[in-house]
């Protein structure tokens, strides 16, 4: 008969060798990245990257084109994993647990768990073609959270409505503009009921005229206490509602600090190059 054999043991994360420090983000961070690096191939692409963010901020993102933005966001709800660091979300550290000094990945059914805690929304809308904006939005608490319908729907319906778009539940993604349709998307997220939103350049793809809708969904969401982390652009949405405002360039958080001081006094001459560019 042949002896039952122990599972593979989980991988451990690249990075510099040797035990990592028990360490716990504060209690009241909903964010903690902590030396952040990732690397793809040899292109280094995160260079330890440190950024607290409380819950109820609002930190707005901004920098150059391939400055590592986007991949933090993706590193944070682990679409990416991280090469050496530890981020945690709401208390818990993303994708790995801790044993022994030692960091070892989660299972997949467990990173999904923690996804849940964390809505995303990406410059392209990714609203599934063949259903209307009321199905998908309530796709994934029926088929994630196996929700009863009927709640579900109502709540859909809510959220439309919260983002300006009830008379759209009906309506398929190619009957929207694409300001409507990051509005659904937006609306989609919260179905999930996340305690943190991420936002890749939400309006980078979309005609100018169609901007300022989505950026007053944004808006309503801060003023609604929601935990966001906006990758964007816009400078006057980081002004008027950023709590906390980071410059990011090369891998590397450049400079950090409310809007009013980043963008009136910038500390550092690559925060003010890139500013007189954009304002």
């Amino acid at each position: 008969m042949t002896e039952p054999t122990d599972p593979p043991e989980p991988t451990v994360p690249a990075g510099p060798a040797g035990p990592v420090e028990p360490a716990e983000p504060a209690a009241d961070l909903m964010v903690r990245a902590e030396q952040v690096h990732k690397s793809f191939g040899r292109l280094e692409v995160l260079k330890g990257i440190d950024l607290e963010v409380r819950p109820g901020e609002v930190m707005c993102v901004v920098g150059p084109s391939g400055s590592g933005k986007s991949t933090f966001l993706r590193c944070i709800n682990h679409l990416e994993k991280i090469d050496s660091g530890r981020l945690w979300v709401n208390g818990h550290l993303v994708g790995y647990r801790e044993s022994g000094g030692k960091l070892y990945e989660l299972r997949d059914r467990e990173v999904a768990a923690q996804r849940r805690e964390i809505g995303m929304v990406f410059q392209r809308f990714n609203l599934f073609p063949h259903m209307t904006a009321l199905e998908n939005i309530m796709e994934a608490p029926i088929r994630v959270k196996r929700l009863p319908k009927a709640g579900v729907r109502d709540r859909a319906l809510a959220l439309l409505a919260r983002v300006g778009l009830d008379d759209k539940a009906q309506s398929y993604p190619a009957q929207l503009s694409g300001g409507q349709q990051q509005r659904v998307a937006i609306a989609r997220a919260l179905a999930m009921e996340p305690a943190l939103m991420l936002f890749d350049e939400p309006t980078s793809a979309l005609d100018p005229e169609l901007v300022g809708d989505v950026l007053e969904a944004m808006k309503q969401l801060a003023l609604d206490g929601m935990t966001m982390i906006v990758v964007t652009h816009e400078m006057g949405f980081a002004r008027e509602v950023g709590d906390s405002l980071v410059f990011m360039d090369e891998g590397a958080v450049v400079e950090k600090g409310t809007p009013r001081e980043v963008l009136a006094d910038p500390k550092h001459q690559r925060t003010r190059d890139f500013l007189s560019k954009v304002l």
